[in-house]
C-alpha cells in the first residue's frame, strides 16, 4: 500500500493529541490513570507522553504530566502543521481522482 506509512503515522499523531487533551483536562495525571481513562495500553501512553514532552508541550512532575507553561506557542505550531498536512492530503486526493 502506497500510503500505509502515512496512515500509521496519522493514527499515532491522533493518539498523541488525544493523550494531550486528556492531560489538559485532568492535569496532573499519570500513565496509569491515562491508560484507564483512554482504554489504551500503558506503553502507548508512555510513548505519547514522551513525544509530547520532547516537543515542549507537557512536562513531567512528581504528581503526573501537566501542560508546560508557554505551550500555547506549540499549539499554534501544531495547528499550522495540520493545515499544511490537510492541504497535502487534499492535493493527494485530487491527483488520485485524476488517475
Amino acid at each position: 500500500m502506497v500510503l500505509k506509512k502515512l496512515k500509521q503515522e496519522s493514527e499515532i499523531a491522533l493518539r498523541h493529541i488525544i493523550v494531550l487533551q486528556e492531560v489538559q483536562k485532568n492535569q496532573p495525571i499519570g500513565i496509569f490513570k491515562l491508560s484507564e481513562l483512554l482504554n489504551m495500553p500503558k506503553h502507548r501512553i508512555r510513548y505519547s507522553l514522551r513525544v509530547l514532552e520532547q516537543s515542549g508541550i507537557i512536562e513531567a512532575t512528581q504528581y503526573g504530566a501537566v501542560i508546560k507553561e508557554g505551550a500555547e506557542k506549540e499549539f499554534e505550531k501544531l495547528k499550522k502543521e495540520i493545515d499544511t498536512i490537510i492541504k497535502n492530503i487534499e492535493e493527494l486526493k485530487r491527483r488520485v481522482g485524476e488517475i
